[in-house]
């Protein structure tokens, strides 16, 4: 019988809790308050693990909250290394993902649309 989940997603879905645990409760730097993780893709030999994150504030800068996340990257990635078991921590790389505030957009869109052909 196959498993339900591959270790690729079992091990994502662990670095994605980890690393928002981490965030939340032992990072102090001010720019990554407000950060939401959203998913975790890793490579196929799990040495990269590309992390993306929202704004909880869509107003506030994700540049910002980036910079704040590359110069946590060592102490995100030797806490992860502690609290996972797996040879080789995978290399952390942060990219925004801002599919809510284009969605949020589009669903603008689609309203301001449904509303002129009312109109009209």
């Amino acid at each position: 019988m196959p498993r339900e989940f591959s270790r690729h997603q079992r091990l994502g879905n662990q670095v994605l809790r980890t690393l928002a645990e981490l965030l939340r409760f032992e990072v102090k730097d001010p720019r990554v308050q407000g950060v939401a993780l959203t998913s975790v893709d890793l490579s196929r030999d799990l040495s990269v693990a590309r992390v993306y994150f929202s704004m909880l504030d869509p107003e506030a800068e994700a540049a910002a909250a980036l910079e704040g996340l590359e110069r946590a990257t060592g102490f995100l990635r030797s806490r992860l290394g502690k609290s996972i078991k797996v040879r080789h921590v995978p290399e952390l790389r942060f990219a925004h993902d801002d599919s809510a505030a284009e969605g949020m957009r589009l669903a603008e869109l689609i309203d301001r649309t449904v509303l002129t052909d009312d109109q009209g």
